[in-house]
Order: C-alpha cells, then structure tokens, then sequence
C-alpha cells in the first residue's frame, strides 16, 4: 500500500509540475496576443476636449448631432443617424436617404440604431446619457477654423492623413480661384455674405458657413467696413431692412430660403443697392449653404467659381 501511495503521489507531483511549467507559457500567449487582438477589434485612444476616449478604429455606425455630417461622409465613414439640418441639405440627399434624423433628446431613438460613436457639440444636451451608449466625442464651434476642425475629425475617425490631404488640396485650388476673382473685380472691391432667415436679414462675418471662410479667410477678398465693425466678433449680426444698404458689398452673396417671405427684395431699398442694379448679387438655396464641411466647401467655392468668374 506504502509503495502503492508513493507511486500515486508521484504522479501527482509530476501533473502539477507539468501544470505549472506550462502555465507561463500561456501567459505570454495571452500578452503578445492583446496587441494584435486590439488592432482587431479596432480601438485607439483620441485626445477630445474633455480628455481621453476610447474609440472604434473603424467605426462602422457613426451618429452626428452637430454640423459636421459633411466631414464624416467626405472621409467615407458610415452615418446611421444625423440632425434635423443636416436631413434639410438637398446636397445631401443620395447620401442621407437611409440614414435616421435623430436628436439629443431622442435618446430612445438613438439606442435604437446601435452606434459604436457619436459626434455632437459641446453644449449637446444629455450627453451623460449618450456616453452611456457608446464614445462620445464632442467639439466647440469655433474653437478651430474649419479647416483644422476636419482634420481633427480626421483624427478621430482614424483618417488624419485624408482628412490633410483634402485640406491641402483644397486650399490651393481655393486660392487659386481667390486670386482669379481678384483680378476680375479688382482689389478693392467688397463682398457681403446675407441671408433672410425666419423672417430676419442677418450678415455674416467670417467663420460662420455660407461661404464666408473661403470668401474671407481663404481668398482673403474684402467686407464692407459696417460688416467688419458688427459681424466679425460674434459672427453674425441682425439688420433691419433700412439699413441694409450700409452692410451690401460691390457684390452681395444672398442665402436664401425660397420658403420664406421674401418681400425684402421688392423694396426700393433693396432695388437702389449697387449690388442689385449691377446685377451682383448671386443667390444661394440657404439650405445648401449653411455649412463648412467639406462636401459644403466644394459646392460653396463651385458656386463662386460660377457666379465670379463664369466657370461651371
């Protein structure tokens, strides 16, 4: 029996040798694959405003509660869900046609489409709720120019090298056309960016979408002194009817809502403005103009191209 248990033990002994000399080599199975199994799954680390967070390589389901739909789709990333202005943009229609308008208040309807990101404003609201449904990531309008604002994006959804590319691009063909209308309508000549909106004439300064970056920053063309003085600080000022003349460049961009009442433009002040009676004012679908993505920019500076210079 003495041998008989000696003989047992023994065996037991050598398993749990067996056992743990094997049990290191698993371990570092285990570590040196993590690496490559993250790479997999798809996960880096973006440095948001708010810090640190954790987000899809590859995002697959992207929704976007801000302005900045347009510069997901440039860099080709899939949107299940975008804001109520973005769904308005008639440019956007083909590539929105499938995708959900949703809210920040819609927090149902957002669980229900499944994201693996979300992209919103710094001011969104619920945003405790939204993190709770996957990475959320949010910017501050203005706090980069537009340019820069895509190719932090770009960053974010993992395309930085496409998102600078375009930017490159872009900025050379924008000047470009910038210097050729320069020397069409001559170095001294203004520029004014209006629109009637909700029964209101506002101007636009110069980092508020509708072409005002590429007009002002970009081409570097001139805006009237009372635009300079009102608009630039905040970005945007409210005019009345009377005083509009004052604010109306040499040529005058006018975003306009065809939905809206636009009796403005049957006023004899409007009629009497240079702009007008030059035959300088080029009228733009408001809802095509609004932002400065880079599906909007590409359209805002064909647009220029063509009213300016005659090029389709």
């Amino acid at each position: 029996m003495k041998k008989m248990w000696f003989t047992l033990t023994l065996v037991f002994v050598f398993i749990l040798s067996a056992c743990g000399s094997q049990q290191p080599e698993a371990s570092n199975n285990a570590s040196s694959a993590a690496p490559t199994q993250e790479a997999k799954t798809g996960t880096i680390t973006y440095q948001s405003e708010t810090g640190p967070v954790e987000v899809p390589a590859d995002p697959k389901r992207v929704v976007v509660l801000a302005s900045y739909a347009g510069n997901v789709m440039a860099l080709n990333v899939n949107l299940v869900g975008v804001d109520a202005w973005a769904k308005k943009n008639p440019r956007f229609n083909d590539k929105l046609k499938d995708v959900a308008e949703v809210s920040e208040e819609n927090i149902e309807k957002i669980i229900e489409l499944d994201p693996d990101l979300i992209l919103a404003l710094s001011d969104v609201k619920n945003l405790d709720k939204l993190r709770q449904i996957a990475p959320t990531v949010t910017f501050t309008y203005g706090k980069l120019d537009y340019l820069s604002q895509h190719v932090e994006i770009g960053k974010l959804l993992n395309k930085e090298k496409e998102a600078q590319a375009w930017v490159d691009d872009f900025k050379k063909r924008m000047e470009e056309t910038g210097k050729e209308i320069k020397a069409k309508i001559g170095d001294n000549a203004t520029v004014s960016v209006i629109e009637n909106f909700d029964k209101q004439l506002y101007v636009y300064g110069d980092n508020w979408g509708r072409g005002t970056e590429i007009l002002f920053q970009g081409m570097k063309l001139n805006m009237p002194e009372k635009v300079k003085e009102t608009a630039l600080k905040e970005g945007y000022f409210a005019l009345s009817l009377e005083v509009l003349p004052q604010f109306a460049g040499d040529y005058v961009i006018l975003s306009k809502n065809k939905d809206t009442h636009n009796s403005f433009q049957e006023t004899e002040t409007y009629k009497n403005m240079p702009a007008v009676k030059n035959n300088h004012v080029f009228e733009a679908n408001m809802n095509e103009f609004y932002f400065n993505d880079p599906l909007t920019l590409e359209y805002q500076l064909s647009f220029f191209s063509e009213h300016f210079l005659g090029k389709k």
